[in-house]
């Protein structure tokens, strides 16, 4: 997964003593492999569990500890808290967390929290169920999340000591989506945007179906980086294998073409940006089999045609909604484009070519041109949220 707000930025990682440090050292090997520069500041009860030159080795950076360790008058806690763009706590113990919301600064990591004086602050609770669920510490988290921290939930789950319940570390890859987001302009904000994703499948009977090639990591894109620019994103997606972005706020998973249509189209009443990224198929099976056909039976089925969701979208579409669509083709691609955005009453149209195999159909990449009316704009291979962030660029300059 790619995070471009990340890039060139001043991370700085606090590490308490809870037993998920050893996610936090997976964390800062994610942040490594960044375009970014990276500090780690660690409690000295964290260092039983971990060593401080691990973290120093995976994330190649430095290490503190200490907040006496001044030289040449640079004082810990004061400078680290400056040179941050981004301060993540994780894993944060109800320890750490009841210090920090009570303004207790007794070590380097809780001096710095108390000096760091930007919005951009996450906190990751994690622990045993028990504790995550006292009062004080539900107190503590409300006082936190009033001073500015964001918080991330911790999941619910197996813990260390074999009880069941919330307290689990997150994946790191939530964290760093929520990192990207108090990092990232909000030109979205309170807009209600509407993406489909992935294919549809039409079942043949309970075992065999039909479907395509789409993976749906471009609508997923999409979504991850409206999202991220503030926006509220209801994202409609056939079956994929991929794992809805943590900012979008309405994931709603489908099947089929008919069950995608009911949804995109209740939704679009009330939304300002709709973006038809999904494949949808052009067919579906006329008589499903509610039991298993033999082979022979299969050898000729009769199909009937879909309904086309993005035609009915532009057909109901209102003033000021803004309605884009997908177009995924091998030939004549802009003859195809032109005439889908007049016959479907389109905003403006993306148009990628399918017969490539280093790009589109479950490439992680992709090149495309964007038509809107009197206008063509290409948008050269590179990684599909680089592309999704230069769409929404495109869309933002164009029609908000």
């Amino acid at each position: 997964m790619k995070y471009p707000y990340l890039e060139n930025k001043n991370i700085l990682i606090g590490v308490s003593s809870g037993i998920a440090i050893y996610k936090a050292v997976d964390l800062v090997s994610k942040l490594r492999k960044m375009n970014l520069n990276l500090k780690v500041i660690m409690t000295k009860n964290a260092k039983n569990w971990v060593s401080d030159q691990i973290f120093s080795a995976v994330g190649n950076c430095d290490v503190y500890y200490s907040s006496f360790d001044v030289k040449g008058g640079w004082i810990p806690h004061t400078e680290l808290s400056n040179w941050a763009d981004l301060f993540i706590v994780a894993p944060a113990t109800a320890n750490i967390i009841a210090k920090i919301s009570c303004g207790i600064s007794n070590d380097l990591l809780t001096s710095t929290a108390i000096a760091f004086a930007k919005e951009s602050k996450l906190i990751v609770p994690t622990m045993n169920v028990r504790m995550y669920e006292n009062k004080a510490l539900q107190r503590n988290l409300k006082i936190l999340e009033a001073d500015g921290w964001t918080i991330i939930e911790p999941e619910v789950g197996h813990l260390a000591d074999g009880e069941i319940g919330k307290g689990r570390y997150p994946d790191n890859d939530r964290i760093l989506e929520y990192a990207e987001y108090l990092l990232c302009k909000k030109d979205f904000l309170n807009k209600k945007v509407l993406i489909s994703a992935g294919p549809t499948v039409e079942k043949i009977d309970p075992v065999r179906y039909i479907t395509n090639r789409s993976s749906g990591k471009m609508g997923y894109e999409l979504a991850r980086e409206f999202a991220c620019r503030g926006a509220d994103v209801t994202l409609v997606s056939g079956p994929t294998n991929l794992t809805a972005p943590s900012l979008v706020k309405n994931f709603i998973p489908v099947e089929s073409a008919i069950d995608m249509e009911k949804v995109m189209v209740t939704y679009s009443e009330n939304s300002d940006i709709i973006i038809m990224s999904a494949a949808v198929g052009d067919f579906r099976i006329k008589n499903f089999s509610a039991q298993k056909l033999k082979k022979d039976d299969v050898l000729v089925l009769e199909l009937e045609k879909n309904p086309d969701i993005l035609k009915e979208l532009g057909e109901k579409k209102r003033e000021n909604q803004i309605l884009i669509g997908f177009a995924a083709e091998t030939q004549n691609h802009e003859e195809y484009a032109k005439k889908k955005l007049k016959e479907k009453k389109l905003d403006m149209i993306i148009v990628n070519d399918v017969s490539r195999k280093d790009i589109g159909f479950e490439s992680d990449e992709n090149e495309v041109i964007v038509y809107s009316y009197g206008e063509e704009y290409r948008l050269e291979k590179n990684h599909k949220r680089i592309i999704a962030a230069l769409i929404i660029d495109y869309v933002y300059n164009k029609f908000c």
